[in-house]
């Protein structure tokens, strides 16, 4: 079954790559290479993969025409690890070819990262509190791990009895990788040691006990970032200094409107590529919640909520020139997009819909 592929519709056309990681079993189709309208907002697969297990999490080298995508599976002894995939893709057909398959932690992941020179893959680990780091050897292929950094304690609420990384975010000049523990309140600050391979323990900042941050972005400034908070429904905005990987948090600002009162835990945050407005995803509330940004103090200013016209939006894209938003309704098997007003920041419906089982994870071509 290994890297089957279905194609629905291939060739040349019009439009900007775009890929997709869901939930899936080995059997049935989890990794899938589409094709962007950018007239319209609309999907179309050009290729999918079979083979892979929750292949949920992707990231790309765009320059290098690889893409790397984690799932689960299992050691020699038949013990549960993460795993990391590294394709091949064909920028014309979008054809996605298997270079190979390699054990990163010992602990199925939630959570996969270049550096900014596209020499390492970083990995989070969810359910083993750990975070990884892999070599990329000269083809693109992904090399044995490196180095794996623990993490342990608890914090306030029951699901916080032990670490829990949720992700690793880079800064833009591939000095400092940032970690949010969900299970501790915590973000760690690493640094990134290209030589060794290594993550190198750095700082560590502390945030509000039972909010549990799992998403992290940097402002295109350098000086600001976002981290936005799983279980208490917030967004921290911090100052940061690219000098010495500090981080000072400025203001914490809810992603709900006031007055609701059901379950929601939030999930993705991202930044406009020109820097004026914050996103931030609600699952539960199903929306997202729109942010402008102070462009001198990195201060938040409500705009709206959008809903995202489907359930559990485990993740959301922006396109790279900021024009269009494309949200993985999990639930509701389907990636809903929606055009952004540049001025504004405001979000509204756009194009068909792409109905795929369990959507997790976009990454348009840059």
């Amino acid at each position: 079954m290994d890297n089957q592929r279905d194609v629905r519709t291939a060739g040349r056309g019009a439009g900007r790559l775009a890929f997709i990681g869901s939930y899936a079993e080995p059997e049935g189709p989890g990794l899938y290479a589409c094709r962007f309208d950018e007239s319209d907002g609309s999907f179309t697969v050009l290729d999918q993969v079979t083979g892979l297990k929750n292949p949920t999490f992707l990231d790309l080298d765009a320059e290098g025409r690889k893409l790397y995508v984690l799932s689960e599976g299992e050691d020699a002894e038949g013990r549960k690890h993460g795993m990391a995939s590294a394709y091949e893709f064909d920028p014309a057909t979008g054809a996605l070819r298997l270079l190979n398959r390699e054990i990163t932690v010992p602990s199925p992941t939630c959570h996969i990262t270049l550096d900014r020179d596209g020499r390492s893959l970083m990995t989070a680990s969810y359910h083993g509190g750990m975070i990884g780091l892999s070599p990329l050897l000269g083809d693109g292929r992904v090399g044995p791990v490196s180095d794996v950094r623990q993490h342990t304690g608890s914090s306030v609420l029951p699901l916080q009895s032990q670490a829990r990384a949720h992700s690793v975010t880079v800064d833009r000049n591939n000095r400092y990788s940032i970690v949010c523990d969900l299970g501790l309140d915590r973000i760690f600050v690493y640094g990134l040691d290209l030589d060794a391979f290594r993550l190198v323990p750095h700082k560590e900042v502390a945030v509000a006990p039972g909010s549990g941050p799992r998403h992290f972005a940097f402002h295109p400034d350098g000086r600001h970032a976002y981290a936005i908070h799983e279980l208490n429904g917030t967004i921290s905005a911090f100052a940061y200094s690219e000098e010495d990987g500090e981080l000072r948090e400025l203001q914490i600002v809810p992603t709900l409107p006031a007055g609701f009162e059901g379950q929601n835990n939030c999930a993705e945050i991202a930044i406009s590529p020109d820097g004026r407005y914050l996103y931030g995803s609600n699952r539960g509330h199903d929306s997202i919640v729109v942010y402008a940004i102070d462009p001198a103090t990195g201060r938040l200013t409500y705009v709206e909520h959008v809903s995202t016209l489907g359930a559990h939006p485990r993740h959301f894209a922006l396109t790279p020139d900021g024009r269009f938003l494309a949200v993985a309704n999990r639930d509701t098997n389907e990636l809903v997009t929606f055009r952004r007003d540049a001025r504004s920041g405001r979000l509204s419906p756009a194009g068909p819909r792409l109905a795929v089982s369990k959507p997790v994870c976009i990454k348009f071509m840059p």
